[in-house]
């Protein structure tokens, strides 16, 4: 796709806010909006700040789209930013962390640094006042927009991540001999020993390449040997990262 036919994308959460959307996509000149709102539409307290904004985005002929996650969970919403990622992938993608939530702006400015092979720039949109008034936005105004440096925060390897993706399949915990025989089934680890070596090559591959770096260096998973077995069990780190990961 050549650089004329990409579109400006900007992906903003949903909280109280009006000018701190409107204004630097606006400016910006977007193409396209993102509109992270909550999932839970019940606890939604942003509807009515939402419905101006869309009047306005629809005034000013700019394409309105809706994601939704829970605005209290960290991880529900960096794998939401992840899916827009991919789906736009072709695009120059701008995400706003300034317009919801402490917890969105975190998740948005984790995804950018994570996900940094993405074409995204984030932005912070500081407004020209703080009204106190209740029930009014929480800021009024536009005095600048400042782009936001993308340090790079580390990702498992790809092979990891899909190892990752069969520990969990199974409830978060396999046998050490189940997990060989599927990594190598799904390519995740090769050996290219004779057959009669095959067992041992394959336990020696799957400990270096798989096991030891997803438990020492990743901490998403622990062996425990309970009877003759070892069982790879996922942790907390790793069920947190699977959330947005896999």
């Amino acid at each position: 796709m050549s650089n004329l036919s990409k579109l400006r994308v900007h992906i903003v959460p949903l909280g109280f806010e009006i000018d701190r959307i409107l204004l630097p996509a606006k400016q910006m000149k977007a193409d396209k909006i993102w509109l992270v709102r909550h999932n839970d539409p019940g606890q939604d307290k942003a509807k009515i700040y939402s419905d101006a904004i869309l009047k306005d985005l629809k005034k000013n002929k700019i394409q309105v789209e809706f994601a939704e996650a829970d605005r209290n969970n960290v991880f529900n919403i960096l794998k939401i930013v992840k899916e827009i990622f991919e789906q736009e992938k072709e695009n120059d993608i701008y995400v706003n962390v300034s317009s919801g939530s402490k917890i969105q702006a975190i998740a948005c400015m984790m995804a950018c640094m994570i996900f940094k092979e993405c074409n995204v720039t984030p932005y912070y949109a500081e407004p020209e006042s703080y009204p106190s008034t209740q029930g009014r936005q929480q800021s009024a105004g536009l005095k600048s927009i400042r782009s936001l440096p993308k340090y790079e925060i580390q990702k498992p390897r790809q092979d990891l991540i899909d190892a990752l993706k069969i520990i969990k399949s199974h409830d978060g915990k396999i046998t050490k001999k189940e997990m060989a025989l599927l990594a190598e089934e799904a390519k995740i680890i090769t050996i290219g020993a004779k057959d009669e070596n095959q067992s041992q090559a394959r336990f020696a591959s799957l400990d270096k390449n798989i096991i030891q770096p997803l438990q020492d260096q990743w901490k998403f998973i622990h062996v425990e040997k309970i009877g003759r077995n070892r069982w790879i069990k996922i942790t907390q780190e790793g069920i947190d990262a699977s959330e947005f990961l896999i």
